[in-house]
């Protein structure tokens, strides 16, 4: 009987310590599944299959831009190309460096800001090629002039029925896209100043912080830059049609508001907590902003690659290579390193914004970068 009475009172013992050990064991699941979220981004398999695609869209995209710049046949357009393809290079990389620093909360906003101050450029780059595509504002503007605005609820001109093209119409599609240039780096040291103090953490609603602010303002601008391009393709796109100006608006379109869009569904997503904030295997927790920023990181790693194939396409460099070239100029390093520094002089972009935005030049059609003839200014 006291063998028997011992068996049980150990049976119950067993039992109670499984009960105890079940209970203990429970409240441990919600952060160990925390920490696995936060392992995929910091483990080796994410930084190598992000660092794969980087690098693959980098030696595509840099071959092809080695392309351009040792058939430099035609500045004027491969200047703008050029520019545009190293959207590929600058947001790959930073992406995979934001993502190699993880677990910084605020490393991620500094390269971010390189980033998107680039994509801003881009817009811009994409209108002035297709300028040099058209022979330029004179000869955009002799070939629209008293033609009638095409009035549509689609393309947003419903209330320009009975309208004509004018210069203020090309001035009103370079200066959308120029504001741009200017609002989106303006907006991006805001956010570094916000960040240091305190005051700016992505997906953050709240009205006491810049989040929401920073982001209507983006948003409005990015919208009337990308807006003005719409119109300017659509009231071109008869003369634009032997340049196959769909693929590389859509290409160029794509890249950009891809990443956008992203990054808003992620903010939803954050704020809808699907998103939530982590704690690493060493008890460091990770704002849900950060993780979702390492999200849209990884996810911009892979896409670079299928945009630098796009782009390849989209701006082919054999165009230029059957080109007539001039036979007093060789193919060398140091050539093809001149052609790279010409198309990095900003001071063509500085000379258009003066010419746009200056008051004296309202009234004037650019035919040249050094003549101009007097045309008057109607309000479109």
């Amino acid at each position: 009987m006291a063998t028997l009475l011992l068996k049980k009172n150990e049976g119950h013992i067993i039992r109670m310590a499984e009960e105890v050990i079940n209970v203990t064991a429970q409240p441990m699941s919600e952060p160990v599944h925390n920490i696995s979220k936060a392992i995929f981004l910091q483990t080796t398999t994410a930084q190598v299959v992000s660092g794969i695609f980087v690098w693959a869209a980098l030696f595509i995209t840099c071959q092809q831009i080695y392309q351009h710049l040792r058939w430099y046949t035609n500045p004027s357009e491969q200047r703008w190309i050029v520019r545009i393809l190293f959207i590929v290079p600058i947001y790959g990389i930073y992406s995979w460096i934001s993502l190699l620093f993880f677990m910084g909360d605020s490393y991620y906003v500094y390269f971010f800001t390189v980033r998107d101050c680039y994509e801003a450029f881009v817009i811009y780059s994409f209108l002035s090629l297709c300028y040099e595509y058209l022979g330029g504002e004179g000869n955009i503007m002799s070939e629209l002039r008293g033609r009638p605005v095409r009035a549509s609820c689609v393309n947003g001109t419903c209330c320009l029925s009975g309208a004509t093209y004018t210069i203020g119409f090309l001035r009103f599609c370079k200066q959308a896209t120029l504001q741009f240039c200017l609002i989106k780096p303006v907006c991006a040291f805001v956010i570094i100043f916000l960040q240091s103090a305190g005051h700016y953490h992505d997906g953050d609603w709240s009205p006491s912080g810049g989040y929401i602010y920073i982001t209507i303002i983006y948003n409005f601008s990015v919208s009337l830059a990308l807006y003005s391009l719409f119109l300017f393709l659509g009231a071109t796109r008869e003369m634009l049609k032997p340049f196959d100006p769909v693929l590389k608006f859509f290409t160029v379109k794509s890249v950009i508001f891809l990443s956008f869009w992203q990054g808003v569904a992620l903010a939803i997503l954050e704020k809808a907590e699907v998103i939530s904030p982590i704690i690493d295997e060493n008890g460091i927790p990770t704002t849900a902003g950060t993780v979702s920023a390492g999200y849209q990181n990884f996810l911009i790693c892979i896409e670079m690659l299928a945009a630098g194939v796009a782009l390849r396409y989209a701006f082919p460099a054999g165009v230029y290579a059957h080109a007539r070239r001039d036979p007093h100029r060789s193919v060398t390093m140091q050539s093809i390193s001149s052609s790279l520094k010409e198309t990095m002089n900003p001071k063509d972009i500085m000379t258009d914004a003066f010419h746009n935005f200056h008051p004296q030049y309202q009234q004037y059609t650019q035919y040249s970068s050094d003549v101009t003839s007097h045309l008057p200014y109607e309000k479109l």
